[in-house]
């Protein structure tokens, strides 16, 4: 293509053409000199005499200091640039000045007409600079002019108002890194001083994690503001996994960018976010650079871009009421189950077969027991400081049970126990308590926030009386009801009956409690006179009896064949726990207790014999 061509397409004369494109265009209307430059940029067309670097190449660069990920922008600026008529080249510092250095001296060597040039630190911006032969737009934070960002801490000062406006005080906020986070956590600020609210450092969090969910547990966050889509999606299925709600719990909002990613994950809630106009913005920068490049235009307006929610589905006032939850204190132990056609006897070998380990413990037991019928549960406990508690804490997880309560325990292993279990269903155990016996009053106490939110205690006398009395005693203290399980133990202080709410005793327990003449009867109202308010003697396949000071009702259940009985009491005990959570009477709790009981005595082990709600709501229905 030569000039003479480009001056036929464009309907003028060729030295039109010579004037516009070695700019010396000064006489030669704005409408004429835009139809010749537009034929110039579609045909590519150069001077052959184009030798020296003033001539136009009808490109520009773009030099990134990260990673854009799913981000718009750069498409934004090839779209608006390639309708102008240039072509682009994309670089990526990946924040390293040396490569930094490399590409800017990349992008001239191949004679780019401009630069949109966002600097990895304000170092290289200074030195880099003084070698640039062409005209550039500088981004970001670094850069040296405020409407080339987009507007992160506009954003996030809104996002910080939506929440204030629905009376949230408790704010948190969620800052991945990357070129937004600066911006984001300033608007942030902002917003709390605009607003007369406190900003403390320790509400930014980096990530996800334990110490973010704590304070949402205890409520010192109520709201969140997340500077990334996906960190917020992870928050959501982090929480949802231990049965918070979005936001009956805490209120959620993010930004998003415009591209097609998903809303939200299959089965999940949809985020309230504000979409970024990241490709608007992308296309802007280039239009700025273009109309600077080739002069004769107004400059471009300043950035800017409205901002609403897209749903409100994850935003809501700070929750006014206790969440109902459950904190169960008790032990963890790794369990070992091993099958024999009977139980030894002294003297006495047997075969066995068949031997598989799994997670156990009281504690462990009735945690997983709650979780399964869907209620939010937590646990305190100790573990030690080895590989077994590692796969504890992977197996509650897997659950979804807040273990921030479970303490690691230096120079203690955690707890191991030995079951035997005949063809018959009945079982024999060895255990070694390892680190279940050094959890102290002090690390019940350092739990003290999970009893705020809780309406029930589940605790039983397999660890140090002192952290079953001090559990008592923050129980109270939060108006949290407890429910005790006095597993073998042989004395129980008056001080601790008297803080109990419900007592569940096996039979053979009773008698221990309460040695001596005197029928069933007799035993649990010397307990009732102590100071317990309720008890329920379990009797296996036979069901249970429910004492109080005016009543006496037995709960018969309907016969099994069982497999294995070591769960059928923490099964009764957690099915009891929530369906009384949920507001049943302690009859009909009682009721779909003995239910779940009976469905544990059908399978082997304990964690896997402890019905979930399908199963259980499935199985009342059938005897309905």
């Amino acid at each position: 293509m030569n000039i003479r061509e480009i001056a036929e397409i464009a309907g003028v004369s060729t030295s039109t053409v010579s004037k516009i494109v070695n700019h010396k265009d000064e006489s030669i209307a704005q409408a004429t000199r835009e139809r010749v430059l537009a034929v110039v940029k579609q045909y590519h067309y150069r001077p052959y005499a184009a030798v020296d670097s003033t001539q136009s190449t009808w490109r520009i660069g773009v030099l990134l200091n990260d990673c854009i990920g799913a981000d718009s922008t750069v498409d934004g600026i090839i779209q608006a640039a390639q309708k102008r008529g240039y072509s682009t080249l994309i670089f990526n510092s990946f924040r390293h000045e040396n490569q930094e250095e490399a590409n800017l001296a990349s992008a001239l060597s191949q004679k780019v007409d401009g630069i949109i040039w966002e600097p990895v630190s304000r170092r290289s911006f200074k030195r880099l600079e003084k070698r640039l032969t062409v005209p550039k737009l500088t981004i970001g934070p670094i850069g040296d002019d405020p409407y080339a960002m987009l507007p992160y801490e506009q954003a996030s000062y809104y996002l910080t108002e939506e929440l204030i406006r629905r009376e949230h005080t408790h704010i948190a906020c969620l800052v991945g890194n990357g070129r937004r986070t600066t911006s984001f956590i300033k608007g942030y600020k902002r917003a709390l001083f605009d607003h007369g609210l406190k900003y403390d450092s320790r509400l930014i969090h980096r990530a996800a994690d334990h110490e973010l969910i704590t304070h949402i547990s205890s409520h010192e966050i109520t709201g969140i503001v997340s500077s990334h889509y996906r960190l917020a999606l992870e928050l959501a299925q982090y929480t949802l996994h231990l049965h918070y709600h979005i936001p009956d719990d805490f209120s959620l909002l993010t930004l998003r960018n415009d591209t097609s990613e998903p809303l939200h994950y299959p089965g999940s809630q949809e985020i309230s976010a504000y979409t970024m106009h990241s490709a608007d913005f992308g296309a802007y920068l280039c239009a700025r650079l273009i109309t600077n490049l080739e002069g004769g235009g107004e400059p471009a307006a300043a950035f800017g871009q409205d901002f609403h929610l897209d749903n409100d589905h994850t935003i809501s006032g700070p929750p006014r009421a206790k969440r109902r939850t459950i904190v169960v204190v008790g032990s963890v132990n790794i369990d070992t189950y091993i099958s024999v056609a009977s139980l030894p006897k002294p003297g006495h070998i047997v075969d066995s077969h068949a031997p598989f380990t799994i997670p156990g413990g009281k504690g462990i037991n009735q945690a997983v027991g709650v979780a399964k019928l869907g209620q939010q549960v937590s646990l305190i406990a100790s573990v030690g400081a080895d590989s077994a508690a590692d796969y504890v804490y992977r197996s509650l997880a897997k659950e979804g049970i807040n273990t921030s309560g479970i303490l690691r325990k230096e120079g203690q292993d955690t707890g191991k126990v030995f079951i035997l279990v005949d063809s018959e269903g009945k079982s024999m155990t060895s255990r070694i308590a390892g680190a279940n016996l050094s959890l102290t009053a002090n690390d019940v106490r350092n739990g003290e926030q999970l009893f705020d939110h809780a309406s029930y205690c589940l605790i039983q006398t397999v660890v140090p009386m002192e952290a079953v009395e001090e559990a008592c005693r923050l129980a109270r203290k939060h108006g949290t009801r407890t429910i005790i399980k006095p597993f073998f133990s042989s004395h129980l202080p008056v001080r601790i009956l008297r803080q109990c709410d419900i007592l569940v005793p096996s039979e053979s327990e009773l008698d221990q409690l309460c040695p001596g003449p005197g029928s069933q009867a007799d035993k649990a109202h010397r307990l009732l006179r102590a100071g317990v308010n309720t008890v329920i003697v379990t009797a296996g396949e036979r069901g249970c009896t429910l004492y109080t000071t005016d009543l006496k009702q037995d709960f018969p259940t309907e016969p099994v064949k069982p497999i294995d009985d070591t769960g059928a009491g923490d099964a009764f005990i957690s099915a009891l726990a929530a369906y009384l959570l949920e507001g049943r009477t302690m009859e009909e709790a009682i009721r779909i207790a003995n239910r779940a009981a009976g469905l544990s005595l059908m399978q082997e082990g304990v964690i896997s014999s402890l019905p979930d709600r399908a199963q259980l709501e499935s199985s009342l229905q059938m005897r309905s």
